[in-house]
């Protein structure tokens, strides 16, 4: 379920010619850590194993990819190269220094498996809301919501098989914090993905549209992690809800509304402001309200390490927080309250973004993700975009308050009127 490794494989039967995967394992990447390394190295294999069944070649560079894939490329004689998107500053800084490197006359093309509406096609500016993408990409998912071709067995084999992998050097080459352990409720790789999307739509698809926003029900897909790996398509996950519009049909509407034009606005926010990760990223308005009520003296102020560890005079927050820690997910509802509280607490509306964007980062499973940047919802899938619960992106100007100023305010009482925030402070109660 990968538009670019379908483009590539036909590329390659059109030539007549072997067909190579190659995935370049950066030691470190932003704040990920052995959970999130662990996560997509154990999904890589199930790829390497697929592969092999396939015929093609599956290969693991260890380094930079602008270090590691020109050589590589010379050394097979490799005649074009294919790669996907990402609207992240890093990731599209390493495709412009492989494009730089690579010999003249290797061809190289990007294609965004990962949206359904590529980027670039669903809008050439930076969108103001889901209100101005939803028709833009409404429009465009006749020509893009396919089913997906299959990738064949290959018919044209290698001149020399790919190494054997060394998964346990792979894990040697890292340089992440080891302290911040794996999860037990998400086994990494498509096949538990795909599990997950099945028992989604047969146990809590039909609570979707009533109970998303409340922590304690069980009605979310919970498929972030493995959407953000790439371990299971966003379009494949579309496509499945959708055979079931007849009886569900709100909570289809809905799980298109977060997973195809709420994620989709996040990446067109990332890919067309550069400063997608800072206060210079939002809106006029935003900055000058935030710039107002900067010097406003905090109810509270917690240092970073106070945050990370759950230990502020709030057992909700420091609920959502431990459900982070320990799970690598909080509730989409929480994340929202949790971030503006972040923003309540800090010295500067600079300090706040920071601190939500580290913790989001080396916690979340999904973290590191442009919707942990620009997300505008209630969110089933991916983090709270930081700068829309900080910055007020993809959002309004509202009443005027201490601290927060024209940006969107959240409280325990507003939680409270919600759902039952005891039942959830109960369950994630410190142990200590």
């Amino acid at each position: 379920d990968n538009w670019a490794f379908l483009y590539a494989q036909r590329l390659a039967l059109k030539q007549e010619l072997p067909l190579r995967v190659c995935f370049c394992l950066v030691p470190k990447f932003l704040e990920a850590t052995i959970r999130h390394y662990r996560f997509m190295l154990r999904g890589l294999q199930e790829v390497a194993e697929e592969c092999a069944e396939l015929n093609i070649s599956f290969h693991l560079l260890l380094g930079y990819a602008k270090d590691v894939l020109p050589t590589f490329v010379v050394e097979h004689g490799v005649g074009g190269l294919v790669t996907d998107f990402s609207p992240l500053r890093l990731p599209r800084q390493w495709v412009e220094d492989v494009r730089e490197r690579l010999p003249e006359d290797v061809p190289f093309a990007q294609v965004d498996a990962h949206n359904i509406v590529p980027c670039w096609v669903a809008s050439p500016k930076q969108e103001y809301s889901a209100r101005t993408i939803r028709g833009k990409i409404h429009a465009q998912l006749p020509e893009f919501l396919t089913e997906f071709p299959p990738v064949v067995r290959h018919p044209h084999s290698p001149s020399c098989p790919a190494e054997p992998i060394v998964w346990e050097a792979c894990y040697s080459s890292l340089q992440v914090d080891h302290t911040v352990k794996e999860v037990e409720w998400a086994t990494p790789g498509t096949a538990a993905g795909l599990a997950v999307l099945k028992s989604f739509i047969a146990e809590r698809l039909k609570s979707f549209s009533t109970h998303r926003n409340d922590p304690n029900k069980a009605a979310l897909s919970n498929l972030s992690p493995w959407l953000h790996f790439g371990q299971v398509s966003t379009q494949r996950a579309i496509l499945e809800v959708q055979k079931h519009r007849r009886t569900y049909k709100d909570s289809v509407d809905a799980f298109v509304e977060e997973a195809v034009v709420r994620r989709e606005l996040a990446e067109n926010f990332c890919y067309y402001n550069e400063n997608y990760d800072s206060v210079q990223g939002a809106y006029d308005w935003a900055q000058t309200t935030l710039k107002l009520h900067a010097k406003d003296k905090r109810p509270y102020l917690y240092s970073l390490e106070e945050l990370e560890q759950g230990t502020t005079h709030d057992p909700l927050w420091n609920a959502a927080q431990l459900q982070m820690v320990q799970e690598g997910k909080m509730h989409g509802f929480l994340r929202m309250y949790w971030a503006k509280k972040i923003l309540e607490w800090t010295r500067s509306p600079e300090e706040a973004l920071q601190f939500a964007i580290y913790l989001n980062d080396r916690y979340e499973l999904d973290g590191r993700d442009p919707n942990g940047y620009g997300r505008a919802d209630t969110l089933s899938l991916c983090p709270a975009g930081c700068l829309w619960s900080i910055c007020g992106i993809h959002d309004q100007g509202w009443a005027e308050r201490a601290v927060f100023g024209k940006i969107r305010y959240m409280n325990y009482a507003g939680c409270k009127r919600k759902f039952d925030v005891d039942q959830f402070e109960r369950r994630y109660a410190p142990t200590h």
